[in-house]
Parts: structure tokens; sequence; C-alpha cells
């Protein structure tokens, strides 16, 4: 399992990088993920020499997603396209076993898988990734908020969430008082077919 390192906890310095991968490790996970390009080298290097796997991730970065100014398609001009290209062999360099790179131009995609040799990870970034990856909550429709245009949805589990929350139309007038309750429970008579279901009223609210 490889966990995502938290906004702001591989930012500050690569000691405060080390406990917090550290507290991800020891709670189970098997490598943790960053993002960034060649100025997360000096963190990648100490987590991989303390020997933690780590994984990039390059382009659409979603915790910059504000300096970005949304989710954008990143690397679309030949300079950025080559500083990916650089990075992701940085990153490399630096002892990643493994590169996401989301929301790139399909040829960027390509360039940036065929410059180096470790796994590239497609989010977005065309169908000549070594890899591709997926957000579930964006694949069953858990949120929608938004919606990328790489993004096949086969559910909407949010709408079906939402009708199962709506209380139903009742479909009976009379519902019963706490006495009506009380004096059931304690009664030993079997209970009466409901007149609203046809079942046997359940007024203790057990099944």
């Amino acid at each position: 399992m490889v966990a995502d390192l938290p906004w702001m906890s591989y930012h500050v310095s690569v000691d405060e990088t080390l406990r917090n991968a550290a507290r991800l490790i020891r709670a189970g996970a098997g490598a943790v993920k960053l993002e960034g390009g060649a100025e997360r080298v000096p963190m990648i290097e100490a987590l991989v020499a303390a020997q933690i796997p780590v994984m990039g991730h390059l382009g659409l970065t979603p915790q910059s997603l504000h300096a970005m100014g949304g989710f954008k398609v990143q690397a679309k001009s030949a300079e950025a396209a080559l500083k990916l290209v650089d990075d992701a062999k940085a990153l490399q360099a630096a002892g990643c076993f493994a590169v996401v790179v989301e929301g790139v131009p399909r040829r960027v995609g390509d360039l940036v898988t065929a410059s180096i040799t470790i796994p590239t990870i497609g989010i977005g970034a065309g169908p000549g990734t070594d890899g591709q990856v997926l957000v579930f909550h964006d694949l069953l429709g858990i949120q929608d908020d938004f919606v990328a245009k790489f993004v096949r949805q086969y559910a909407d589990l949010k709408r079906v969430a939402s009708l199962h929350s709506t209380p139903s139309s009742p479909t009976c007038d009379v519902v019963p008082s706490p006495t009506t309750t009380r004096a059931t429970t304690s009664s030993t008579t079997r209970p009466k077919p409901s007149a609203c279901t046809g079942r046997a009223a359940d007024v203790t609210g057990s099944r």
C-alpha cells in the first residue's frame, strides 16, 4: 500500500518529512508518495536512505491546486514539458521506484515515460504510460463538485446515497406513541398485521 504524505508534512524540512513518513509506515503503509519535482530531491534521498520506498507525483499535483489555479492541464508548453521531463529524471535519480504523471497532454505523458526507466503511472496523461490509475471517488461518482474530462463514471453513488438518506413518504397516518410502544412490548399478544404493509407491525423498532 502506497500512502500519500499529507500537505505540508514534507515541505518544511527533511527531518519532519522522515518523522511523518515513519508514522505512515508504522501504521501499515509499504511506501509513501509525495508531490513535486526537483525541489523534493533532498526529502526523497533522505527517505530512501531510511529504507522507505518513495513514489513521486508530477504534472497536476492536487496538493498545489490553488497555486495552479484549479484543476488545469499542466505542461502544455514545450518549456513546461521539458521541465517535467527533467523533474522525472531527478526523481528517478533520487531513488523513486515509480512516478505518477497526472493531468498532462498525451504527448507529454509519452515523453516522460520514454525518458525514464522506472514505471510511470498515468492519470489523465494518455494511454502511453506504463500503468493507469483513477480516483475511485471520480469513478463511482462519490463526488460531483468537479469531474475531470478524462474520467469515465460508472456509477452515481452520491445520488444513490442521497436517495437512501431521504425519509420515504409515510405509508400510514398512524405513528405509535411511546405509550402504545410500551403497552405492545409488554403484551404477550402476537402483533397484528399492519394495515400499511400487510406484515406484522413492529412498533418497537427492532428487527
